[in-house]
């Protein structure tokens, strides 16, 4: 690739499961071809257990530079991302979700045109959908929108690191892959991030978002929350000062206190899941409830 004329090869690499995202490849085949552009675009599917999904993604192969692969056995999404590098083949990889919309016909062609080096991070947009104004991840992503603008996340580029849709130089990549003890999706991009700072590689936070349209269910988004957590506890030790929860969590110096939040939250726990993956969840309560149940895994584990 010559820099000097910007990027003109690209490798779009989409990890998948349980997602059919034949839409998704299409939209970005047809910006790619209509920016001349070396290219292929590649989805991995992670044994995904939906057999109808995977059939319809097949028809990704029928599109020109473009290929779906289904893996034998489920391995996560670090994996996943490690795997579509190891098989990609251009300087530039361009990691997106399969569970995201493109917003318009520019996308490419604005990641195209810039001229960072390293990692750039293109960013989140909710859309706006009063239907969903009953659906806690769709309350919990906008409210935290405001604080997710390019603006934002560049005041602290490695902490507001988010792998959703990131494009990375193919050297840097292979420097520093994801962690693959990360077998459950939530925080390997919060120490992908970290990663990147101990070896000094520029991140640019850019006005370039895909757009979140698809929200899972309360009570499987709680679910998904308590699988999280579970990991942060894990890697907690890598994971500091990257995280609020593990800031305020250390932040509790009286051991007393601590005693105090577990038993409130072990009497409370039950009530307060129930408002959650009800029909009218309280937001804030959803934040109490992040910090209690991650409190308690100290004496679950």
């Amino acid at each position: 690739m010559d820099r000097q004329t910007g990027k003109k090869e690209l490798s779009i690499l989409i990890p998948n499961y349980n997602n059919v995202c034949v839409s998704l490849v299409e939209t970005l085949q047809r910006q790619a071809e209509t920016l001349g552009i070396d290219y292929e675009i590649i989805v991995a599917d992670d044994a995904s257990p939906d057999l109808a999904a995977i059939d319809k993604n097949r028809a990704i192969n029928a599109l020109p530079h473009c290929h779906y692969t289904v893996r034998e056995k489920n391995a996560g999404s670090a994996a996943t991302r490690n795997y579509l590098g190891g098989n990609s083949r251009y300087h530039w990889l361009l990691f997106l979700d399969c569970d995201i919309t493109i917003p318009d016909g520019r996308f490419l062609e604005r990641y195209v045109a810039d001229g960072h080096e390293g990692v750039v991070n293109g960013g989140i947009a909710i859309a706006d959908d009063d239907r969903l104004r009953h659906n806690l991840r769709y309350l919990y992503e906008k409210a935290s929108e405001p604080a997710h603008t390019a603006e934002q996340r560049q005041k602290n580029p490695y902490r507001e690191f988010r792998s959703t849709n990131f494009m990375i130089e193919r050297e840097v990549f292979e420097a520093c892959p994801f962690d693959e003890r990360f077998k459950r999706s939530g925080y390997e991009d919060v120490l992908f991030g970290k990663m990147l700072r101990q070896q000094q590689v520029s991140i640019a936070h850019i006005d370039n978002p895909v757009m979140m349209t698809e929200f899972e269910d309360n009570a499987a988004y709680v679910a998904k929350t308590e699988r999280s957590l579970q990991t942060l506890y894990t890697f907690r030790r890598e994971l500091q000062g990257y995280s609020r929860i593990l800031t305020f969590d250390r932040g509790i110096h009286l051991g007393i206190v601590r005693t105090i939040l577990r038993t409130a939250f072990r009497v409370a726990a039950p009530w307060m899941r129930r408002n959650l993956c009800g029909k009218r969840p309280w937001l804030r309560l959803f934040n109490l409830y992040r910090m209690g149940y991650f409190a308690n895994l100290y004496a679950r584990f």
